[in-house]
């Protein structure tokens, strides 16, 4: 049980100073635009902005997603939206453009994919980007996934930051956002995972090596995209969006990386299937297959998650068998303290990740999970089980 003690004791440390440290992008230009404009009024933007939302099998999102984005600026601003509809299998591309013919905004268009390149292995959604990307030149290129809804002045809130850093990619964690009990189970302890794992100073220190990007909001300066070579540079990539945040670093860029709440929101997976697809898909592959480093992830959970669960009702099973010891107390009392402590885990995690710690009693149940989900992805990653995404093989 100290280990248990020990290990919830540092990651607590840990996430109190994330919290207090993690850069947010403000919605105080936001907020100034809107008190000092008519109702309804989005501040201007910063420069043009092309958004590309690559959508596969996104029926059930596509259109808030599509209507967020073109609420969040004003119809004369210099923005372009591009839905990409990478060969869905469902009434994406049909509810796409039915909501195209409905609204008539110039600023909406609807591109139908076309197939992959025989031979050049694209994977994801990296070759719907690379095709919406080339539709038009801007000065800043925003990708979203359809799950995202942008807030009234975000695309002006991102620009205007990336300007005042100033930032060639900037990426946000939007609010999560959670509907299912196996996303409150799941979600806030493999986003916490991530957070502690990718810490935002870091990130954005230009002397370390340390790089990651969340894939739902992605900022690019255009000049910066090109010197890349975009999403065609990593055609192969199943997590795309950390190895562009990598090429950054290495080229010499400012990676900027953040906390997005007032810029948008995300529920990222909404079945157990996706959960278990999305997150076995990216574990491994992210930590760019560091076995030691996935295990590590999975240790965490261990900790903070099972073994107070697993050390109290061994000690409760002795006192009723009649074995207790003063040892046994001691560890029964540990045990209770750290399963309190999955509250504040919770708590600290709310300002980061802006998931309530709703269902935090269920964090042991949620750790099991999470950590079938992390042992699963090195099996698919090691073993050339490889991945799905909604049947699609990748």
């Amino acid at each position: 049980m100290m280990a248990a003690l020990l290990g919830m004791g540092l990651y607590l440390t840990n996430l109190r100073r994330i919290a207090k440290t993690a850069p947010v992008i403000p919605n105080d230009c936001i907020a100034a635009d809107a008190t000092s404009s008519l109702p309804g009024v989005s501040p201007p933007l910063a420069g043009s902005v092309v958004v590309v939302v690559p959508a596969y099998n996104e029926a059930v999102n596509i259109c808030d997603c599509v209507q967020s984005v073109l609420a969040s600026a004003s119809m004369d601003a210099p923005l372009t939206l591009w839905v990409v509809d990478d060969q869905s299998e469902d009434a994406t591309l049909a509810l796409a453009q039915t909501l195209q013919q409905e609204l008539k905004d110039p600023r909406f268009h609807v591109l139908p994919g076309q197939a992959r390149p025989q031979g050049e292995g694209w994977r994801g959604k990296n070759w719907a980007c690379a095709q919406g990307a080339q539709q038009t030149d801007s000065e800043y290129l925003l990708f979203l996934d359809a799950d995202v809804r942008l807030k009234p002045g975000a695309i002006a809130a991102a620009c205007q930051a990336m300007e005042q850093t100033p930032a060639d990619l900037l990426t946000v964690i939007p609010q999560i956002e959670c509907g299912f009990w196996g996303e409150w189970l799941i979600q806030p302890l493999i986003m916490g995972l991530l957070v502690a794992g990718f810490d935002f100073t870091q990130v954005n220190d230009p002397a370390s090596s340390k790089a990651f990007a969340a894939g739902p909001f992605m900022c690019f300066r255009r000049s910066a995209y090109d010197r890349l070579g975009g999403h065609r540079a990593v055609a192969n990539c199943v997590v795309e969006d950390v190895e562009l945040a990598r090429r950054i670093k290495q080229k010499g860029m400012t990676l900027r990386f953040a906390i997005g709440h007032p810029l948008a929101t995300v529920r990222m997976y909404r079945t157990w299937q996706g959960i278990w697809e999305g997150w076995t898909k990216n574990w491994h592959e992210g930590s760019q297959r560091n076995l030691g480093i996935t295990l590590f992830s999975a240790l965490i959970p261990f900790l903070v998650g099972v073994l107070p669960w697993v050390g109290g009702m061994v000690a409760a099973w002795q006192v009723i068998s009649g074995q207790g010891t003063i040892e046994t107390g001691m560890t029964g009392a540990i045990a209770l303290g750290v399963i309190g402590l999955q509250w504040e885990m919770r708590r600290q995690l709310e300002p980061i990740l802006g998931i309530p710690p709703r269902y935090w009693w269920l964090t042991g149940i949620g750790a099991i999970l999470t950590i079938a989900i992390i042992l699963m992805s090195i099996v698919k990653a090691e073993t050339g089980w490889g991945w799905t995404w909604r049947g699609r093989s990748l």
